[in-house]
């Protein structure tokens, strides 16, 4: 009796450590994964811009006066050689007058001694003497007209008229510091930017050509979005790297040129150049299935016994803020994770439940639009 009493103990002992383990072993969950596959994306690298016209002349008096007429606005539209300023010429006028008179006197006196030369009354010397007085006053009277013309200041180039921080009645010379205007050709603008050697590298090796120049020729084109976050209605196209790197910073400064008929776009402003590129056969992924740990980018696996797995990756990132390239870490027909990331621990035992990784593409793509 004692014996069957001990078995029957041993047998609810032994039922109630089973049920004891069943309650402490986790359930397998399921969790959505995708298996990554190649596709093609275009990549937009951002670089801060300086916007300046073909030409920014400054406009400078080369002779002294006072101004006496402003002929234009500021932002006005000017064509080449028309009127921009008048200095004051009284002065120069009279001079002028004066230095007139004398050309006359000179001529007069030349013209009496030549007939006196070739009746041999007097020598040569005295006719020689007088013409060279002609000359001279000649010289003068022509570098005073010249600088009553300089008085009249006109523009060099079709432009745009920049600030007037002169007015009215003061004194400029050829050594002011200020400028009396800026004319600006803006027919064009040109995007100044600069990118480390990396940026360099990454764009000039995935551009088309045999040679650096032949590359540059056949960038795809650029865009600009302007200081209101609104993109620039024309394309652009990069024209120049520098020839070596900047030793002190290690970039390269380039130039990229827009049309501007419009002249919407203005000399002194700024923007944000965007340069595509364009990548075939990489692997996309949802950013929302990645982790940030520390400074690696982490994506969780499932493996061949559907364990989790952290797999750092290098990424870079697709514009819309929703998808990321992958550079290194993934490998095609890899099982990743697209829930439960950030919750589910590596080891972890999980159920994947395949979805279709191009519905996946597509409801990204349908959510950024």
């Amino acid at each position: 009796m004692k014996k069957l009493s001990l078995s029957i103990i041993s047998l609810v002992l032994l039922v109630a450590c089973g049920k004891k383990e069943e309650k402490t072993t986790p359930p397998v969950m399921p969790y959505k994964v995708v298996a990554v596959t190649q596709s093609n994306t275009t990549l937009l690298a951002e670089y801060p811009a300086t916007l300046e016209g073909i030409t920014d002349i400054d406009i400078r008096a080369k002779v002294d006066g006072y101004i006496e007429k402003i002929y234009v606005q500021e932002g006005q539209e000017v064509k080449k050689g028309q009127l921009l300023f008048k200095l004051e010429t009284q002065t120069a006028n009279q001079e002028a007058s004066a230095a007139k008179a004398k050309v006359a006197a000179a001529q007069v006196e030349v013209n009496r001694l030549i007939p006196l030369v070739e009746r041999n009354i007097i020598s040569d010397v005295q006719l020689e003497t007088a013409k060279a007085n002609l000359a001279s006053a000649k010289s003068t009277y022509q570098s005073i007209v010249a600088k009553i013309n300089y008085a009249s200041i006109k523009s060099p180039v079709n432009g745009i008229v920049g600030t007037l921080p002169l007015r009215l009645g003061s004194y400029v010379s050829s050594q002011t510091a200020e400028p009396l205007t800026r004319i600006s050709d803006v027919s064009t603008i040109f995007a100044y930017f600069s990118m480390n050697e990396k940026q360099q590298l990454d764009i000039t090796m995935n551009a088309v050509g045999k040679t650096f120049q032949e590359k540059i020729t056949k960038m795809p084109r650029v865009n600009l979005i302007l200081s209101n976050g609104m993109q620039y209605e024309n394309t652009g196209k990069i024209e120049t790297f520098s020839g070596q790197a900047n030793t002190q910073t290690g970039s390269f400064n380039v130039r990229a040129s827009f049309p501007n008929a419009n002249k919407l776009l203005r000399s002194g402003g700024s923007g944000t150049i965007q340069i595509p590129t364009n990548l075939n056969e990489v692997i996309i992924i949802p950013q929302n299935a990645t982790l940030e740990m520390q400074d690696k980018r982490i994506v969780l696996v499932a493996d061949k016994d559907n364990k989790v797995k952290a797999v750092p990756v290098e990424v870079r990132a697709v514009p819309g803020g929703r998808f990321f390239v992958v550079d290194k870490g993934l490998k095609e027909n890899d099982k990743i994770l697209i829930e439960g990331v950030g919750i589910v621990s590596e080891g972890t035992l999980i159920k994947p439940e395949l979805v279709d990784y191009a519905t996946i593409i597509n409801s990204e793509e349908k959510a950024v639009n």
